[in-house]
């Protein structure tokens, strides 16, 4: 049963009128037992609402903090018809005052409001008494929004009635409204919402107002005291669908004064705390890096390292009951049967120890992998390029890492861990489908929550190559090569061999794909029938690092050379490569014919100057506007790289309207969202705690720590898909499409593939200061 709608008040306001009335008992009362009688109502409530039935009354505790609808109470199914008056009415008891929206809406997709109403309690009983117009036929609900006090409250409700309403209580309703229009209440505003990390003094600083009102708001700037530094006047922001409101922009970015603790004030209503300074996110970056070692496997985590807190034994070493990645066995039998058909066995094993964790499971998979090694390695091939020389991320003392000083910069040791272990997933020499490389490793059957590491007792299984594995692996162990080839020269020539190989496997076998059930069984499929971008991509660093001409003409020969790579919605990801192909020629690729190396630079100033244009129209000043409003899986990490190719038009060109684009779309990650919530782990007054993980399970096991400080939620999804979201979030507004919880995995992840830009993006706003 669907039960719940995220929505914001201001959403699903329609004409109704609250007044006192004595309680009328009406023989068709629309809501059963609504006098809690008989043990039979169908009120329900979701997480931090907890109810019970005590003397007649139905009782409700309700969790301190949140927003309104983070915390609701309700009854579904019931059966209004259209324009037709109704009347409902309750008696409420409670010790202390409270305000609580109370929404009349559709019980199903897309949850159309009819009437949104406000009830009060107060100390001792209080009676509540409203007229509205329903506007539908369908099945309704009568939803409560109880979230957003600062302590734990409690109320009783009883004789809750819905009824069509007598002509003596509209034309009372009607009076009422008549009386009250003279005099306009205020709009119903919600907190400024900003960066709850800060802002760059010269940079763009704005926060965004989710209000009804139609008209400019005063706003004001204080300091840590309380004085008032600044004031002005907010800017209409339009209606966005992706919160269902109205917004209002305020903008303060003459204002240049150093310091902590700012805070804004509209409506009444103080924002969360925030800087402004000249180094922002240059913490942000070291601890963004440094979350990558304690995701690795194979090697004992050092407390000393990472903090005590997260210290633990080797993973998969094969010890006790761990049966470990150190000899591996391709998945077989009617399981294999099942995904490949029979023609595919494999009878050997592989040492597949080492490389990182992808998310929150003991899963290893390449594709993701790939693409998050690569983006960490361009991290710093950019720093090395763009940096003047000057960028941190050339240090070999930058991160919290076992090898600090051994003089090879520690983004590259750690990018190193990681590229080892997809050398060990090839296919051996004199097997069937030599140099190809296998897609993924991980458990036989899924684990429950927590499960540390070095405790998984699941049979570990190779899964059959595919050949975007192969690319991947072409593609990242060729950049790996030029940027390792001043550190480590013998690795650097493994590299090299390790691509050029994968390269012709891929070429000389048929085409394998990953199939689309394997989710089911202990991993996650990353399902793909295209490899056209996967091959350009390869071809891309294969050419930057070699110069050879083949690769070249593969690049020309494909429908990206000069074809759109950037979608205008959404964002590239593991899936689709071809975007990160295109920015590492623009960026790398010096060894391009001068007029090829014109035409893919110019393209990438396009498409940044493209975003921007697209941000322009964004209340909320992120880079991101998808299909239908839906956001989509690891909303955040899509921002991101979008961010990361504006960034590319600042590294071209050196015109900071390009800066400041990445710096604005930052807010949203950092609070300048409709969560009112940063999305990264320690960064914030609001932040994600609860990212899904088996070792980072502190919510269900105390003894457990949360995520370490640097890790990205993967954010709104709109596609529900765990059974978390599925019963809090149904009808949820896009950008609400979230929930801090470590069993919501659809919305609440955290993966490597998501880090890595992360790390990309502070790194290069930490250096273009």
């Amino acid at each position: 049963m669907r039960k719940n709608l995220v929505c914001l008040t201001i959403v699903c306001l329609t004409l109704a009128v609250v007044f006192r009335l004595p309680a009328q008992a009406w023989a068709a009362n629309m809501i059963a037992d609504g006098t809690f009688d008989n043990g039979s109502d169908a009120f329900w409530a979701t997480g931090g609402v907890t109810l019970s039935r005590e003397k007649g009354r139905l009782c409700a505790d309700v969790e301190a903090g949140g927003q309104p609808w983070d915390r609701l109470m309700g009854v579904n199914d019931l059966q209004f018809t259209a324009s037709t008056a109704y009347h409902l009415t309750m008696k409420l008891e409670a010790r202390e005052e409270h305000l609580f929206p109370v929404l009349v809406q559709r019980n199903a997709e897309p949850w159309t409001a009819q009437a949104a109403l406000e009830a009060a309690t107060k100390n001792g009983k209080n009676e509540f008494s409203a007229v509205f117009t329903a506007t539908e036929a369908e099945p309704a609900q009568i939803l409560f929004q109880l979230g957003g006090a600062d302590a734990p409250w409690r109320f009783c409700l009883d004789e809750i009635a819905a009824s069509e309403a007598e002509p003596e209580a509209v034309a009372a309703a009607a009076a009422t409204a008549a009386a009250s229009a003279v005099s306009k209440p205020a709009p119903h505003t919600l907190p400024a919402l900003v960066n709850q990390t800060g802002y760059f003094v010269d940079g763009p600083k704005r926060a965004t107002i989710i209000s009804d009102s139609a008209e400019p708001l005063a706003f004001q700037l204080q300091d840590a005291s309380g004085a008032v530094v600044g004031e002005g006047m907010t800017a209409p922001g339009g209606f966005d669908q992706t919160v269902g409101s109205e917004t209002q922009i305020a903008d303060f970015s003459a204002f240049t004064r150093v310091g902590e603790g700012y805070r804004l004030v509209v409506g009444g209503k103080t924002s969360y705390p925030f800087s402004v300074g000249h180094d922002v996110y240059g913490k942000l970056r070291i601890d963004a890096l440094s979350w990558f070692y304690p995701q690795r496997s194979g090697i004992e985590i050092d407390g000393d390292i990472a903090g005590d807190a997260y210290a633990r034994p080797a993973g998969h070493v094969q010890q006790g009951a761990n049966l470990g990645d150190v000899n591996v066995s391709c998945l077989t039998g009617k399981e294999a049967a099942k995904l490949y058909g029979r023609d595919w066995t494999c009878d050997y094993t592989l040492d597949v120890t080492g490389g990182w964790y992808d998310a929150g499971d003991e899963g290893k998979y390449v594709v993701n992998g790939g693409i998050a090694v690569a983006q960490l390695l361009g991290t710093f091939e950019r720093g090395f390029l763009y940096g003047k020389g000057a960028s941190p991320v050339i240090s070999d003392s930058l991160s919290r890492i076992p090898e600090n000083g051994n003089g090879i910069p520690d983004i590259l040791d750690e990018a190193r861990w990681e590229l080892e272990f997809l050398l060990k997933m090839m296919v051996p020499d004199g097997q069937p489908l030599a140099g190809m490389v296998h897609h993924k490793v991980h458990d036989s059957r899924w684990t429950g929550v927590p499960m540390l590491p070095h405790l998984d007792p699941e049979e570990r299984v190779l899964h059959r190559p595919s050949t975007a594995a192969t690319l991947n692996l072409a593609a990242a162990a060729a950049q790996g090569a030029r940027v390792f080839s001043s550190y480590d020269a013998t690795f650097s020539q493994r590299l090299l061999a390790a691509a050029e190989k994968a390269w012709l496997a891929a070429a000389a076998n048929p085409v394998l794909f990953a199939p689309e059930s394997d989710g089911l069984q202990g991993g996650g499929d990353y399902h793909d029938t295209d490899i056209t971008d996967e091959t350009y991509w390869a071809a891309a660093e294969l050419y930057i690092t070699t110069g050879q001409s083949k690769y070249l003409t593969t690049l020309k020969g494909s429908s990206y050379w000069a074809g759109p790579v950037f979608p205008s919605i959404g964002a590239f990801d593991w899936r689709s490569v071809a975007g990160l192909a295109r920015l590492d020629l623009a960026l790398f690729g010096d060894r391009l014919p001068e007029d090829d190396k014109a035409m893919i630079r110019a393209s990438v100033v396009w498409a940044a100057r493209n975003f921007i244009g697209l941000q322009k129209k964004e209340p909320f000043g992120h880079i991101y506007r998808p299909a239908n409003n839906r956001y989509d899986w690891g909303s955040n990490h899509m921002i991101l790289q979008n961010m990361i190719v504006v960034s590319a038009g600042y590294d071209l060109t050196g015109e900071k309207v390009f800066l400041d684009s990445v710096r604005e779309s930052m807010d949203y990650i950092f609070g300048r969202n409709a969560m009112n919530l940063s999305y990264v782990t320690g960064y914030g007054s609001a932040f994600s705690k609860n990212q899904h993980s088996r070792w980072y399970a502190h919510q269900v096991d105390d003894s457990l720590p949360n995520p370490p400080v640097g890790t990205l939620a993967g954010g709104p999804n709109s596609t529900l898909v765990d059974a978390v979201a599925q019963a809090r979030l149904q009808g949820c507004l896009p950008q609400m499409c979230y929930i801090d919880d470590i069993m919501a995995w659809g919305t609440n992840e955290m993966t490597i593939n998501w880090n890595a830009p992360l790390v990309y993006i502070t790194s290069f706003l930490a250096d273009a200061r």
